[in-house]
């Protein structure tokens, strides 16, 4: 088989694969928008389904975060006499372990677990200690920059009434978005990943996403699973699909919202997305194969299941298609490929991105009525270039460390700054 032949192979099949996502968003897209109205919404009769609930918050080094956190968790409006928060001090160095206990000492319902020589390993070996003292039936988890809406525990909780929901997912909205114009495109990923993408999921019965933050599942069931992978960067991803394989699903609750500080500079973008995509990419190793063999799902949630599990994939295949597209193209391999490759950069503008492809986020952004930050949404082009080289780099430390046994993909903690500027006129009218 000649060169030429081989090029052509490798990049149809690359073609194929974007064609796949670019369907795959357009269902997204068209589904959330015509069953905008439809979620069901509980009244407070159905919300009468109350039971026990833990609420794990790790936190490492988080000062500037955590009073305000743990502050918002005395106010839920969940019994108190039901709820129990566990604040995980993960060995931090500053004042965080100072600031929980005196939350601790304040309120019945917070407990303060300190990991002073076993800590800093990650958000998975913190989680599984907070997991040792929750007495709760359902374990919710919130990372310590989140702030909730006062019902949300009641809002999330409502749909485990339903004994086949492993776990929910709530929506996750930008507090500190005009901050920086990093702020405010991540806040525009956000829109087209939750209120397209996790909503048309939940709508078509597919799979949503357990985030690992804004969400919860059932006690029994974690701890059936073993608690949260150690060595997994994605413990959230990791999670949902080992719950989906076990025969339980995930709910998202598109009403059931909560705040975070989202990064404020392209180094902190960096290193969040590139442990991310690591994750992303060791999930779809692991799981990729039990899913496909799996007798608890649907074909319909298999092609999702592997599209959703090798989404931090497409960066570099992309890349992959721009590099083949051009040496056919310079060294005249006359195929319809070599004509394909010049339009190509402009279809992926439309087509592929790391997190929500551009027109969900201008649809997301229609119905959040947002129609001012859509000026922006041609610059989600060259944070998906960036995210090529984060992909790329991410993919090939994980070769590296498959390779070197010894090295051990390292949790880089995101950095928190505190938005108590951006918090005065959240949930009017609760």
């Amino acid at each position: 088989m000649s060169a030429g032949i081989i090029l052509n192979i490798v990049f149809t099949l690359l073609v194929v694969i974007m064609l796949a996502y670019l369907i795959r968003h357009y269902i997204f897209t068209i589904v959330a928008l015509y069953y905008r109205h439809t979620q069901h919404h509980y009244t407070p009769h159905e919300m009468i389904y109350q039971p026990t609930v833990s609420v794990l918050i790790p936190a490492y080094n988080e000062e500037r975060v955590i009073g305000q956190t743990l502050q918002r968790m005395t106010e839920l409006t969940y019994p108190r006499d039901k709820l129990q928060i566990i604040a995980i001090d993960d060995a931090s160095t500053d004042r965080t372990s100072e600031i929980t206990d005196k939350f601790a000492q304040k309120y019945e319902s917070i407990k303060v677990v300190h990991r002073y020589r076993e800590g800093g390993k990650g958000k998975s070996a913190a989680l599984n200690e907070g997991l040792k003292h929750a007495t709760g039936e359902i374990i919710y988890c919130f990372d310590a920059d989140y702030y909730p809406q006062h019902d949300i525990l009641q809002k999330l909780t409502a749909y485990f009434m339903d004994p086949k929901v492993g776990a929910v997912q709530g929506r996750v909205t930008v507090l500190n978005e005009p901050k920086t114009l990093v702020t405010r495109l991540v806040a525009l990923e956000r829109i087209g990943g939750y209120r397209i993408d996790q909503k048309a999921r939940d709508d078509l019965q597919l799979i949503p996403q357990f985030g690992g933050t804004v969400g919860g599942f059932r006690h029994h069931l974690i701890e059936s699973l073993g608690g949260w992978a150690p060595n997994i960067l994605a413990e959230d991803t990791d999670l949902t699909f080992r719950l989906y394989l076990a025969g339980y699903k995930v709910r998202y609750v598109n009403e059931a919202q909560c705040y975070e500080e989202a990064v404020e500079d392209w180094r902190s973008y960096w290193h969040q997305r590139c442990r991310w995509a690591a994750g992303h990419m060791q999930c779809a190793f692991k799981h990729s194969l039990s899913l496909i063999r799996s007798k608890h799902l649907t074909l319909r949630q298999k092609v999702d299941g592997l599209l959703l599990l090798n989404v931090y994939f497409v960066p570099i295949f992309v890349w992959l298609a721009w590099l083949l597209g051009a040496i056919m193209f310079f060294t005249h391999t006359f195929s319809w490929a070599t004509l394909g490759w010049i339009p190509l950069s402009i279809v992926v503008y439309s087509t592929t991105g790391n997190f929500a492809p551009f027109f969900e986020v201008g649809i997301g952004a229609y119905l959040d009525q947002r129609k001012e930050v859509c000026h922006l949404i041609p610059l989600l082009f060259l944070v998906f270039l960036y995210n090529m080289v984060i992909c790329t780099k991410a993919f090939l430390d994980l070769c590296i460390s498959k390779v070197s046994r010894n090295r051990q993909q390292k949790w880089v903690k995101t950095r928190h700054n505190g938005g108590n500027d951006y918090l005065g006129n959240l949930f009017e009218g609760e």
